[in-house]
């Protein structure tokens, strides 16, 4: 198994790990010192090593941090962990709603006299510690770079990933490195940039056309990278993860140990780019002036996928696809009662290893079951595993990293017989994913712009949910990658070949919970009669295939409209999946994608 079930931190670790923090606090006379959940490459997802956020706290949410002050410790969470920081942190820890209340507010409230606080300059990126330092401006607060002081009292930290990686081929790819660089490199060129810094594993891996596994469930490999403007990139990752690979990496890339990092930045000339949202403080500190800041000059072309990687991408979810039904239908032959969380997770993970392409699962598999779909990103663990009862809701989240692509698909599934309100509740959320399936956009709107679309069905009925839209999504890469979103934050226009999620769900604490998720990939929208021809428009081709539960649709909420997208979404899935699956299976899909 790729997933485990075991349970990784406890409530009753976290007073003693932060008194023992609070000592380094004394001894190096600070008042605070921040805990981000964050490494020295700016990703979203850490090797264990830097999970210093949940060693501390206990907190296991993909994002947020620790504020630990000498007589408090804010958690910082946002509305997607809300419910889950309540059952893992102790009480010696104090959740604070964040965004809604910032890092600078709290401190001023909590030091109204003024104070020091220390932070790692290799776990903060310049524009957060910028953004604080003006927020704080007047407060007699001031922020210390020091060493990780969680470093200092973690006695068994495990050590940093070491795995080695292989060749992404140029069949997936579509793209040589040396022709990326080359592209790139004539970007910085035009800009006038001499050099740009690369931290980010992702953006590292594309451009060098490899792929690792320094980082579960994310095929990526932790280094360093200076993209010159003259074509060439100096690559700082430890030499162990690289063997092996000098032919392919060739003339264009140069190797070197992460140690002559920061002595290789102070060689540069300017001007040198760097993106402020995601390289380190002490990336920053070395180049000094020199800096200019833009965007990561991988984001877009890595975000904007070629032909190879869309068809890799299909490929890839329609073998996923077929898997995930096999599951469902395993499942709704299972009597209520009879079966748990962590079988769900082990049934569907078993039928994906069938496929020789499949390399890692994409994430921690979601399988909540009642009030456990309501954790928004519930990681099952021996100690939660429940059982499928008559009239819960299960939310299954879950995806595959292959070969030729990475999937990520939720159905939210009727145990025996639903409330009436959760059936309303998830033909609203139907709804928003038909909208903005639906929908066609012009060029040059980012996700701010249209995803309320996805959300009004369940405005108009005084409900929301507390996560984006959707996310992008990468090629055998993170399954969450940026820059594109479909959130009321995002400000990056949509363009074509991007691949995105659309996820509306609703979720009730204590209750239930739904959630429906597609892939779909942004297309040019073709004319239609009457519009304007010099207007371009953009639209979604869906990628994600699986039926979706019926039994809990209210028929008479949907319009003819969305009602004719179902039908015809259904028709695709068993024309599509249906030929791959088992005859059991068939027959229960058939069954499954019968009109609505």
């Amino acid at each position: 198994m790729f997933q485990s079930f075991e349970v990784t931190s406890r409530p009753e670790q976290g007073p003693p790990r932060l008194a023992a923090l609070r000592k380094e606090l004394e001894a190096e006379a600070l008042d605070g010192f921040l805990v981000p959940r964050a490494d020295a490459h700016q990703g979203e997802y850490v090797a264990p090593r830097d999970d210093r956020l949940k060693w501390l706290t206990g907190f296991t949410g993909s994002a947020g941090f620790c504020a630990a002050l000498r007589d408090v410790a804010g958690v910082f969470i946002d509305g997607r962990y809300r419910t889950q920081v309540k059952a893992q942190v102790a009480d010696v820890y104090t959740p604070v709603a964040w965004p809604e209340v910032s890092l600078a507010e709290w401190l001023r409230a909590q030091l109204p006299q003024g104070g020091v606080i220390g932070f790692d300059p290799w776990l903060h990126a310049a524009g957060q510690i910028a953004q604080l330092e003006d927020a704080l401006d007047g407060s007699g607060i001031t922020l210390r770079r020091t060493d990780n002081l969680v470093d200092r009292i973690w006695e068994d930290q495990p050590a940093p990933p070491m795995n080695p990686a292989k060749v992404h081929p140029i069949g997936y790819a579509g793209e040589a490195h040396g022709d990326k660089i080359a592209r790139l490199a004539e970007g910085l060129r035009d800009k006038g940039r001499g050099a740009a810094v690369i931290t980010l594993p992702d953006s590292l891996c594309w451009l060098l056309n490899i792929r690792g596994s320094d980082i579960a469930r994310n095929p990526v490999v932790h280094g360093f990278a200076v993209l010159h403007s003259a074509g060439h990139v100096d690559a700082f990752v430890a030499p162990s993860k690289l063997e092996g690979l000098e032919a392919h990496l060739g003339a264009h890339v140069t190797l070197h140990a992460p140690e002559a990092f920061l002595d290789a930045l102070g060689d540069l000339s300017g001007p040198v780019l760097v993106e402020k949202a995601t390289v380190p403080v002490a990336v920053w500190d070395a180049l000094g002036d020199r800096v200019v800041w833009g965007d990561d000059p991988c984001a877009l072309p890595k975000a904007r996928k070629n032909a190879a990687e869309i068809e890799g991408s299909v490929a890839a979810h329609l073998r996923d696809g077929a898997a995930l039904v096999e599951v469902l239908a395993w499942l709704d032959a299972q009597p209520a009662g009879s079966v748990t969380e962590t079988q769900v997770v082990t049934q569907l993970e078993t039928a994906r290893r069938r496929d020789p392409a499949l390399q890692e699962i994409s994430f921690e598999t979601i399988a909540g079951t009642g009030p456990n779909g309501a954790i928004m990103h519930y990681r099952v663990t021996e100690d939660t595993d429940s059982t499928l009862q008559d009239g819960h809701l299960l939310v299954l989240d879950s995806g595959g990293q292959y070969l030729d692509g990475t999937t990520d698909i939720t159905r939210t599934i009727a145990i025996g017989t639903p409330p009436v309100e959760a059936k309303e509740a998830f033909t609203r959320v139907l709804n928003g994913l038909i909208a903005m399936s639906r929908l066609r956009w012009p060029q040059g709107l980012a996700g701010r712009d249209i995803e309320a679309v996805g959300r009004l069905p369940l405005w108009m009925a005084g409900q929301d949910f507390d996560h984006g839209l959707g996310h992008g999504v990468g090629a055998y890469l993170s399954v969450h990658e940026g820059p594109q979103r479909l959130s009321k934050l995002s400000t990056v226009p949509l363009s074509e070949g991007m691949i995105l999620s659309i996820e509306p769900g609703y979720y009730r604490e204590g209750a239930f919970g739904i959630r429906l998720e597609n892939l779909a990939v942004v297309r040019s929208a073709p004319d239609l009669p009457g519009g304007d021809a010099h207007r371009a428009m953009l639209s979604w081709e869906t990628l994600s295939f699986a039926p979706i539960d019926t039994r809990l649709i209210v028929p008479q909420m949907l319009t003819q409209g969305a009602r004719d997208w179902l039908n015809a979404y259904h028709r695709d899935v068993a024309e599509k999946i249906g030929p791959r699956l088992s005859p059991v299976a068939k027959l229960w899909l058939d069954a499954a994608t019968a009109p609505v």
